[in-house]
């Protein structure tokens, strides 16, 4: 089969197309047909070889998160999802090929009316969103500020926030053209990637998906009793006294977190999920694609996120 394999960490020049043996599911797990693949900044992250503790070979195959048609199981007893189109979370990777396998645990069925494209586009992004808000105990009418929300953790926060009736929800982004189609999501303030603008201060919940040097200042933004949770750190490790800023701030009870989905229970994410990609189906949620490559063109994906141009998510598909 057809697969992008990671032949030298760093720059998206070290992507090569290859070609790979086919999986084979063990008891427990699916064979997947992969029609499309999501990039996310999970992948870039690991393809610029900043996680280093991981200790990912050369060779290694990225991609977490497919939709695409079972064709095998590993048990007998699972073949009833031979045929299904499904969601998939294939890990650490092995997504960015033409099979791919994922455990039972790890797929959720795809509602009629909705494509693979929008699948992977919600799929992972949708509980992220959904339980970073409920990690930072979000309630309805408080005021919610979205650091790095072009992305598509981002943008589903956004759409999950207004849904859940936030009084006020503001985003931070690198251009006017960006900040207008997160209006359109439900954005009502619009800053700068600084946090400069006609905004306030005083927000109940930052989700930060940025990390890096901003980190601190972001945490005068909270109101008292003000909770940040980071969901992603693309920007790299806040500075070392990160610490400090919070007890610097100590008689204002701030809070900090942050979540990752490997510590919500499989049944509750997977409950999440399932209603995330319905509503997108009925068109309560929507589904933003910056746009749709071929899996030869993964590297090309990988240089439009480093150049910072990516609204939504790219998508590769097969076939």
């Amino acid at each position: 089969m057809k697969a992008i394999s990671i032949q030298a960490y760093g720059d998206p020049s070290g992507m090569k197309v290859i070609d790979a043996p086919e999986p084979e599911p063990a008891p427990g797990q699916l064979l997947i047909a992969t029609e499309a693949i999501g990039v996310g900044g999970v992948d870039a992250v690991i393809r610029r070889g900043t996680i280093g503790s991981l200790g990912l070979p050369e060779g290694h195959v990225p991609g977490s998160e497919v939709a695409g048609r079972v064709i095998a199981a590993g048990d007998p007893a699972d073949e009833s999802w031979v045929g299904r189109s499904v969601w998939a979370f294939t890990g650490i990777g092995g997504g960015y090929a033409e099979r791919a396998i994922a455990g039972l645990d790890d797929v959720t069925p795809l509602p009629a009316g909705l494509t693979p494209v929008d699948a992977v586009t919600i799929g992972s992004s949708g509980p992220v969103a959904h339980f970073g808000l409920a990690h930072a105990r979000f309630a309805r009418g408080e005021s919610v500020l979205v650091r790095g929300a072009a992305g598509s953790i981002g943008i589903l926060a956004v759409q999950t926030a207004a849904l859940g009736g936030a009084r006020q929800i503001a985003v931070t982004t690198s251009s006017p053209e960006r900040g207008k189609r997160l209006r359109e999501l439900g954005a009502t303030v619009v800053l700068d990637r600084a946090g400069e603008g006609d905004g306030t201060d005083g927000f109940d919940v930052i989700l930060d998906l940025v990390g890096g040097a901003g980190m601190p200042s972001f945490l005068e933004r909270l109101a008292d009793n003000g909770r940040m949770v980071s969901l992603g750190v693309v920007g790299g490790f806040p500075p070392a006294d990160f610490g400090s800023a919070l007890l610097r701030s100590f008689r204002r009870s701030l809070s900090y977190g942050t979540l990752s989905l490997d510590t919500v229970p499989v049944e509750q994410r997977n409950r999440v999920r399932a209603e995330n990609l319905a509503a997108t189906a009925h068109g309560t949620l929507k589904a933003v694609v910056h746009d749709v490559l071929t899996l030869d063109e993964a590297a090309g994906a990988h240089r439009r996120m480093d150049a910072g141009e990516v609204f939504g998510r790219i998508v590769l598909t097969v076939g």
